[in-house]
């Protein structure tokens, strides 16, 4: 996003337009649709690659603290407290007389906990393969054993789609069965349990996103593994979305059907399409982008979260339910089928899948499409709208000082950056932006709950992002509950992690929250002149400035969700907004400029005075009159007013990269 300011400069005796750039990336003030602060200081780079990697994977375990990382021709098994290599797996292409040179490297695309080991998959010189990897604490120090041929669940490319999971010792996969990318489908590939797949015509042109298994800790042979995917859609029409968002289920029990009929494919799939969007306006966000399911105790209350783009640049958030979800598949009729539906109910879970009648296993071969939708939680429209390009997600649970519990979503951008958004209520409250720094796309995000932390992968580094940097609004009370952060309350000891008893204002952000005696040091003004207390950090700042030269004011921008005004006796003016400040410009000085100037904030009912400013008038003298000075002269304000030229220049040359 690229916001546009106007910057008046004085040049040549009369005032010039200049279009300025106010950031990319940088939000407008007083919106809620933007970040309200940005955060650029709380990003460790803890690991550096040795070699700029195009694909990276991610398996993070948050009990061990140990994070494996499959890159191409090793993987790395990092301890996340310190980030120092524990193990090094090397796994080069094996067979590399069967490929050409620019394509014999082994890609990891599947890296998971499967069994009694790390399992993981490359592409192996287009011949995708699998190992398993032992790590010396198991005693057997580095040893890497050949598992299984890996088609159908590494891609030949990493660039094709791929996804994987396992459950109970088994492992699910959907990867491409043929070198081209083709014959894409949904399967349970090794473990425990028969092999099954899906029948050919039950997608069309899939792309998977996630697999995710709900346990139901009463009932374990009715849990399910829901898939979600975007297929091409059929629908000619030229106003049609090409692409269609669905979610699809299969049985965890399912063993396929008779040796007769159906034998190792699903007799439990069953899809329906998931909606997010504006169904009044019949405008909706069709291509799905990532999933975070936010699993709770009792499966019912299971969340997922689903991130979208459209057509026309936006992408949004809508909340689903496993419960809503299971309602479609079990009480919606099968689209194209008008008779009577079968017994048992088609999709149903049954250990003997075998053994179910011909009807039921020819309704889900024939008829696998729900006809009702699966709609976001509110029913209406999405949870949120926003015109920045996300790419990934995952939602964190905060227990409040109120003891109450708040999911924060962490959104990642394609410029690099994460966007924390907090869910309370039906609106969303988009609480930082923070860089991270980076030439390179986000390839992968994984939440430490416990530590509250965030670890990112790049291209060329891995990152730790804190998510409970409450030292940001550490200047008041009021800032600390203006940013409505779950992770943070005002305490004795100012703006902290959340501790029971501390001051927060979640759901609403009101400042009444703060005793009346707590009182804003940034409120005390007190002249250069008369202190140094560096406690004291909004003191009156004086400036002698002679006539008839420009000057500039500047504050910096603590809150984006602020808006901001300079006063200067009865006057008042808004600010011009150069990135993270807001100036103030005067092109001359005149005798009505000198005085005192305020910029001043006002956020909800809070009313904060940022910087404050005394300019008085300075008679300026050269140095070579017989008392070593001369008079002030016309090129000497011309030279000042070039100097401020340059200094306008140079910060919209700052605020563009050039």
């Amino acid at each position: 996003m690229i916001r546009f300011v106007l910057i008046y400069i004085w040049f040549a005796g009369e005032f010039q337009l200049v279009r300025g750039i106010a950031g990319r990336d940088t939000p407008a003030l007083g919106s809620k649709d933007n970040p309200r602060l940005l955060s650029k200081d709380f990003i460790s780079d803890r690991f550096h690659y040795p070699v700029y990697q195009n694909h990276t994977v991610f398996l993070y375990q948050e009990d061990s603290g140990e994070l494996y990382v499959g890159a191409t021709d090793f993987v790395l098994k990092l301890d996340v407290n310190d980030y120092h290599i524990k193990e090094i797996f090397p796994l080069n292409t094996t067979g590399k007389h069967q490929c050409k040179e620019d394509t014999c490297q082994n890609v990891i695309t599947v890296i998971e906990k499967f069994q009694d080991s790390v399992f993981v998959c490359g592409t192996n010189g287009h011949n995708p393969q699998c190992w398993k990897l032992f790590s010396s604490v198991n005693n057997r120090s580095h040893e890497i054993v050949k598992s299984y041929e890996g088609t159908g669940i590494s891609p030949f490319v990493y660039t094709q789609n791929s996804l994987s999971l396992t459950v109970e010792g088994d492992l699910y996969s959907a990867a491409p069965l043929a070198a081209d990318g083709s014959s894409l489908q949904f399967r349970r590939k090794a473990g425990t349990r028969t092999n099954v797949w899906m029948y050919d015509s039950w997608v069309s042109e899939p792309t998977f996103i996630s697999a995710s298994w709900v346990k139901r800790n009463e009932d374990p042979d009715n849990e399910k593994i829901y898939i979600f995917f975007r297929e091409k859609n059929l629908d000619n029409n030229p106003e049609a979305d090409p692409w269609i968002s669905r979610v699809a289920r299969v049985c965890k029990v399912d063993e396929g059907g008779s040796k007769r009929f159906f034998q190792n494919m699903w007799t439990s799939f069953l899809k329906a399409r998931l909606v997010c969007g504006f169904p009044e306006e019949s405008l909706y966000f069709n291509r799905l982008q990532d999933i975070y399911v936010m699993h709770a105790e009792d499966w019912h209350d299971t969340r997922v979260y689903a991130l979208f783009t459209s057509s026309w640049n936006s992408t949004a958030v809508c909340i689903y339910s496993i419960e809503m979800i299971e309602e479609i598949f079990e009480t919606s009729t099968f689209k194209g089928y008008d008779k009577e539906i079968p017994e048992p109910r088609p999709g149903t879970c049954v250990k003997t899948s075998r053994n179910l009648p011909l009807s039921t296993v020819n309704m889900v071969k024939d008829y696998p499409e729900m006809t009702d939708w699966v709609h976001s939680m509110d029913h209406s429209a999405p949870f949120y709208v926003s015109s920045y390009n996300y790419t990934k997600i995952v939602v964190d649970q905060v227990q409040a000082a109120d003891q109450r519990m708040y999911n924060v979503l962490f959104l990642s951008t394609d410029s690099g950056n994460i966007h924390k958004v907090l869910e309370a209520g039906s609106e969303p409250f988009i609480i930082s932006e923070t860089h991270l720094f980076s030439h390179s796309m986000i390839q992968s995000m994984k939440l430490d709950s416990k530590k509250k932390k965030l670890v990112v992968g790049f291209s060329e580094k891995i990152s730790t992002m804190d998510l409970q940097t409450c030292q940001e609004y550490n200047n008041s009370c009021e800032e600390c509950v203006l940013a409505r952060d779950p992770y943070c309350a005002w305490t004795k000891f100012g703006c902290t992690p959340t501790v029971p008893g501390g001051i927060q204002n979640i759901m609403d952000g009101e400042i009444s929250a703060c005793p009346s005696s707590v009182k804003d040091q940034r409120q005390v003004h007190r002249t250069k002149r008369e202190t140094n207390s560096p406690l004291l950090v909004d003191l009156i700042t004086v400036h002698s400035v002679p006539l008839g030269v420009p000057f500039y004011l500047s504050c910096p921008i603590d809150s984006y969700h602020a808006v901001y005004n300079w006063e200067h006796g009865d006057l008042r003016s808004p600010c011009l907004q150069m990135q993270s400040n807001c100036l103030h410009l005067i092109p001359a000085m005149a005798q009505e400029n000198y005085g005192n100037y305020k910029c001043v904030s006002m956020e909800k009912n809070f009313i904060k005075v940022v910087k404050n400013y005394q300019l008085t008038e300075q008679e300026i003298t050269g140095t070579k009159t017989g008392r070593g000075q001369t008079p002030f002269t016309r090129n000497s304000a011309v030279g000042l007013k070039h100097h401020l030229y340059w200094i306008i220049l140079g910060l919209a040359a700052a605020v563009m990269g050039i």
